[in-house]
């Protein structure tokens, strides 16, 4: 697989039925290893190891109605009391980060109403603060500790 601009981390792949599979550790299942999912498991890992983030309030493929429909976000982080603050959408490496994909994860906030939105493609990272006050958003240079939500 390609290397991404996120630390390394232990991955478990498998062979299973002639299909590659990795290890989700917050759906503790083996999923089918795409491009896209190789960078959700990397920046997984450099969420809970690097920035604190507790597994347990972090998920998955959270799926949420929009204009009548099911979509699904690709992570979603959540304070202690389970109040959604960060969706997280990646994109695999090959895939340029563009305005498509960040008007995608803000058709999803418009349901969630989160405080973060991260795009990754596991080389380029985006992190935008809401700020709901001024109706606006701003770029951080990195994304926050869990601690600083």
């Amino acid at each position: 697989m390609l290397s991404l601009n996120l630390p390394p981390c232990g991955i478990k792949i498998i062979n299973r039925e002639g299909k590659k599979k990795i290890f989700d550790v917050l759906r503790r299942r083996y999923v089918a290893l795409t491009l896209e999912e190789w960078v959700r498991q990397h920046f997984i890992h450099f969420l809970i190891d690097h920035k604190g983030y507790p597994s347990s309030f972090t998920a998955n493929e959270v799926m949420i109605k929009l204009n009548g429909t099911t979509k699904r976000c690709d992570t979603v982080v959540y304070s202690s009391d389970f109040t959604p603050r960060m969706i997280i959408e990646y994109k695999s490496p090959e895939c340029t980060v563009s305005q498509a994909v960040f008007d995608q994860i803000m058709r999803y906030n418009f349901v969630l109403k989160v405080d973060y939105l991260v795009v990754s493609n596991g080389i380029d990272h985006f992190c935008c603060q809401i700020d709901y006050a001024r109706n606006t958003y701003h770029f951080l240079p990195d994304v926050p500790c869990y601690k600083e939500l």
